[in-house]
């Protein structure tokens, strides 16, 4: 699985069940919310996977990869912060938030992981790291 195509990853998977559950949460957001908190926590969520599959695209150069990997948490991250704000206006309910919080984080561990050890996902090289 070292070198698995991104959407054989497990990180990808998680997020994107994450992003897709956020979609489905967000449709009853008021329509005041379509071009504030209900677009930027859609695009937050599904920007994760985008990324993923530009890591995998810029698996050659681990200096690549491992931006396009703290792109990834970054975005995350930031789709924790909408969903702490969706918690307090009331748009979703506290098990909601809790479960898809949880799954946030999950994905979080799964990233962190993937940073942390890229020789898992980076073919090997010689001119991996070669400057251009």
């Amino acid at each position: 699985m070292a070198y698995s195509h991104f959407k054989t990853w497990t990180g990808y998977a998680k997020a994107r069940t994450l992003a897709t559950q956020i979609f489905a949460t967000s449709i009853p957001f008021p329509k005041e919310e379509r071009y504030s908190l209900t677009d930027q926590i859609r695009r937050s969520s599904r920007s994760v996977c985008a990324n993923l599959g530009e890591a995998y695209g810029k698996r050659f150069y681990s200096k690549h990869f491992a931006a396009k990997l703290t792109d990834c948490i970054g975005e995350n991250f930031e789709t924790q912060v909408w969903l702490d704000f969706a918690l307090d206006c009331h748009y979703i309910t506290l098990d909601q938030y809790e479960s898809l919080t949880a799954l946030s984080e999950e994905v979080g561990k799964l990233l962190t992981y993937m940073h942390q050890n890229p020789h898992q996902y980076i073919p090997r090289s010689k001119a991996n790291d070669r400057p251009h």
